[in-house]
């Protein structure tokens, strides 16, 4: 082991004795600098595990942010694990800030290919963090040298602007240069998922497609059912990737029947799952990383450049031959380098590196789908939403939370925060059908930063739901502009952001989900809307200074006009009656 200090740095390097190391440390602004490493040898060696540590004392900070943190936002200790990223999960970001949301430390690491590891844990005997990024905690590829940087932005200011820096700062990399976007991937969807599970009939898809459309979808997403006519959840059935005729009759027909009402067509694959009982299976049990015995699945090892081929040719057959506008790719996170490698490492593959070979197969697919249709969709979920994943993906949505309108609402400003102009879709939408109209419309609420899917079956929507949902699906389209691309300000990510403000040049839009004050500061000057993600009939805002009339139009949740009246919004806190998940209009 050596050891080489810098400082304000730790370069811990486990061996590698033949390695050498150089340096550099770039003061882009004050409070804002990268350090450049390079590693190198005269014969090619696999790089042993680095570390890099450094201090930060505990002053003015009060809560963590990563991403994959969901709702919990608590110091770790020093002794802790703290996370790990690599290409399929997470991204190699961390940020310390106060309660008034301001950043203390946002560190961020360039290689978001490898798996790295970030600890930033409280030192109890100093009171300071010992922040560590630790590399090479799995068997690199074998390399004559090896570059990254590490970017560390102390600046006083908010922490999503921060956030938002790193995001840009990837996008730099030719290697993390996001997918192209189209317009349809910022547009309602319908999913399969919830409403209809594995039990999903070509017919019925149509019949909720029709009405969806109606409601101002424009596109569905057929999800895990159609390859099989098991319906015990598992992955048994998964890899030949063949159309069950009990569910869909004929593919191209049913998809042509999709496009005829205006909708597009997205069709979900597991992709690393090689199930028992497929045929695929006969082909490469024996060129899998892992198995489940559970979900009686394996998971594919693509260093086999054939189970590349494989795959890459399922999926061009199927969007050539079934007019596919886009593929959800699942469970990409599950492509894991073994614990045991060297034993698993043979001549048959070419690339040693797990995660290398996921970029070469996910890189083909979306090369290749996008030379059959340029504006093709990929959507990937919540872990897999790291910069590398931009690149395959255009979609990235909020992880598996049916019903739950708080956690929907997290994941998906928890992904905003880093993913730029990539579209990012919220878990799709159900409620229980005896649930209030007020309750059911804070699932639709919750989701107002993020792209909605739906899925529930719209024959069983009371007439009220209906309304309710049909009226927040107009309201999200009639405000995307603001809701989506405008200047968003999530307040307290460590209280699970109680309130979430988007502004463009012309609208203010800010939803309250709980009974906080709401500051409308400079932004009083501005078409107000104010949404009340809450139960009570009340918002608070609070006005810095004296303003002009403003007309006020109150609705319900329903979208029905309950109040119109003048006013003139004196200097200080006001109590506004608008009704339990309703909105309020002030504008000039």
């Amino acid at each position: 082991m050596k050891e080489i200090k810098t400082s304000k740095h730790i370069i811990t390097v486990d061996g590698g004795e033949e390695l050498d190391l150089s340096f550099v440390t770039e003061e882009v602004e004050e409070g804002l600098e990268i350090m450049k490493l390079r590693f190198s040898s005269q014969t090619p060696v696999q790089m042993p595990r680095i570390t890099i540590s450094w201090k930060q004392p505990i002053v003015d900070i009060h809560s963590y942010w990563y991403p994959t943190a969901f709702r919990n936002k608590a110091f770790h200790a020093d002794w802790a694990r703290g996370f790990f990223s690599k290409a399929t999960i997470s991204a190699p970001v961390s940020c310390l800030y106060n309660v008034n949301g301001e950043n203390r430390h946002t560190c961020a690491f360039s290689d978001a290919l490898n798996t790295v590891n970030i600890n930033v844990g409280v030192h109890e005997e100093d009171s300071n963090f010992i922040c560590k990024i630790v590399l090479f905690t799995e068997p690199s590829k074998i390399v004559l040298e090896y570059e990254g940087e590490l970017r560390i932005d102390t600046r006083n200011i908010p922490y999503y602007q921060s956030l938002n820096d790193v995001s840009k700062w990837w996008e730099g990399f030719e290697q993390y240069r996001p997918a192209f976007v189209p317009e349809v991937a910022k547009q309602p969807m319908y999913s399969t998922w919830y409403s209809f599970h594995q039990d999903i009939i070509d017919s019925e898809i149509e019949k909720q497609c029709s009405v969806a459309k109606e409601l101002g979808c424009e596109a569905i997403i057929v999800d895990d059912g159609w390859q099989t006519a098991d319906s015990n959840r598992g992955y048994a059935y998964c890899g030949d990737w063949e159309v069950s005729k009990e569910r869909i009759s004929n593919m191209k027909e049913h998809v042509k029947r999709v496009h005829d009402m205006g909708l597009k067509y997205i069709l979900w694959y597991s992709v690393p799952f090689v199930g028992l009982h497929s045929e695929a299976w006969h082909r490469f049990k024996d060129r899998v990383l892992s198995y489940y015995e559970g979900l009686k699945t394996g998971v594919l090892d693509p260093r086999y450049p054939e189970v590349r081929e494989y795959l890459i040719s399922v999926y061009e057959k199927a969007v050539i031959e079934w007019d596919l506008d886009g593929l959800k790719l699942d469970f990409v996170d599950e492509f894991d380098q073994p614990a045991n490698d060297n034993d698993k490492y043979n001549e048959l593959m070419d690339f040693q590196s797990v995660q290398e070979a996921v970029d070469c197969l996910l890189s083909d697919i979306i090369e290749k789908l996008g030379a059959i249709k340029p504006d093709f969709m990929i959507e990937f979920r919540q872990r897999y939403i790291g910069p590398y994943m931009r690149k395959y993906g255009n979609m990235f949505r909020v992880m598996d939370c049916p019903n739950d309108s708080i956690t929907n609402r997290i994941g998906s400003i928890d992904i905003r925060l880093l993913c730029g102009n990539t579209a990012v879709h919220s878990d799709p939408l159900m409620w229980n059908s005896n649930d209030s109209v007020e309750s059911a419309a804070l699932q639709l609420i919750n989701a107002l930063f993020s792209v909605p899917q739906f899925s529930m079956k719209f024959e069983n929507l009371t007439k009220d739901h209906f309304e309710m949902s049909r009226f927040w699906l107009s309201f999200w389209k009639k405000h995307r502009d603001v809701l989506i691309d405008g200047n968003l300000t999530p307040f307290h990510p460590e209280l699970n952001y109680p309130i979430i403000a988007s502004s463009t040049e012309n609208e203010y839009l800010v939803a309250v989900y709980s009974e906080y004050i709401v500051n409308l500061g400079k932004e009083a000057s501005e078409k107000i809307i104010i949404v009340n993600g809450t139960l009570k009939n009340k918002v608070y805002i609070e006005i810095e200074e004296d303003l002009e009339e403003r007309e006020m139009e109150v609705l319900n949740c329903c979208g029905e006009v309950v109040g119109r009246e003048r006013i003139t919004l004196n200097k200080g806190i006001l109590s506004i009656d608008i009704p339990a998940s309703g909105v309020l209009y002030i504008n000039r």
